[in-house]
């Protein structure tokens, strides 16, 4: 098999953590996260920010360095900053985690921030928020990092179209969108559709699989009930295809979430996400 940089996101290695709960922080030291992608062969890595600040209090930024460094894992990213387009309390909060957000994206060389939309679906100003999305850019941008929103079946942003339609409107070259396949097939996006976003939009993609049938919400499936590539009812090797077309050649994410994944001992998690992910690349080449 030809080598693919493949990354695993925040919650393929977080071990019992999960969306949505009060406590979001992986019960696993950042080294056990690590050493079991590193052994997995991942060259990426992915650490969500309640888990950024306990790794910086146990190792500091230059211990969190050279751990990812020590296991190849060269391509990072950092999650999640929401509520960067609001005001008042909510927006101070978040300001907060921005800056944090940023001082470590430069400490660490993060290839990208992973941002989020409104999960509450509210009514919204597309022009304000280009003009906010613009402007993290630049922030990112100044700390040698890109920007990557991540469009959700649930929020104001649903589907790939809605997505580059707000980055388009920013108009940062270091501003585009995170692919995640599980959100583009359950907004029932054509893989064709895929191979016309610009490569210079793709900041980040993540593959994953799941059932033909949505059980429960839309968040508790996406949650609960992911499977490993290759394993549900995705046509992964047409998305494959379609992102290759534009010119995308990794770093590929892996996003496993499901409770049978979060039961599983990290490094045994951290293998067969990596495996059946390289497993369904190669075929669609």
């Amino acid at each position: 098999m030809t080598a693919e940089d493949l990354l695993a996101t925040c919650w393929t290695t977080a071990g019992d953590a999960a969306p949505g709960r009060d406590d979001q922080r992986s019960p696993l030291t950042l080294r056990e996260r690590a050493e079991a992608a590193g052994a997995a062969g991942f060259t990426g890595f992915g650490l969500l920010y309640a888990d950024l600040v306990e790794a910086e209090r146990a190792y500091g930024l230059a211990g969190i360095r050279s751990l990812l460094e020590d296991n190849g894992l060269v391509h990072l990213e950092l999650e999640l900053l929401v509520d960067w387009w609001a005001d008042g309390p909510r927006r101070a909060a978040s300001d907060a985690v921005r800056r944090d957000l940023l001082r470590t994206a430069e400490a660490l060389g993060a290839h990208h921030i992973k941002i989020g939309p409104d999960v509450e679906d509210r009514p919204w100003d597309p022009d304000a928020w280009a003009e906010e999305f613009a402007a993290l850019a630049a922030e990112a941008d100044g700390v040698g990092a890109r920007l990557g929103i991540e469009f959700l079946p649930w929020s104001n942003l649903k589907t790939v179209h809605d997505g580059l339609r707000l980055v388009e409107a920013a108009c940062h070259p270091a501003g585009g969108l995170i692919i995640d396949v599980w959100h583009t097939e359950r907004a029932h996006t054509p893989p064709a559709d895929l191979a016309g976003v610009p490569r210079s939009r793709i900041v980040g993609v993540e593959l994953n699989d799941a059932d033909c049938q949505v059980v429960g919400t839309l968040f508790e499936d996406t949650v609960r009930r992911r499977r490993l590539c290759g394993e549900g009812s995705f046509a992964l090797p047409d998305i494959i295809a379609a992102l290759r077309a534009t010119g995308w050649s990794g770093p590929w994410g892996v996003e496993i979430l499901s409770d049978a994944h979060r039961a599983l001992p990290v490094r045994e998690a951290a293998d067969v996400a990596y495996r059946t992910a390289l497993e369904v690349l190669h075929p669609a080449r």
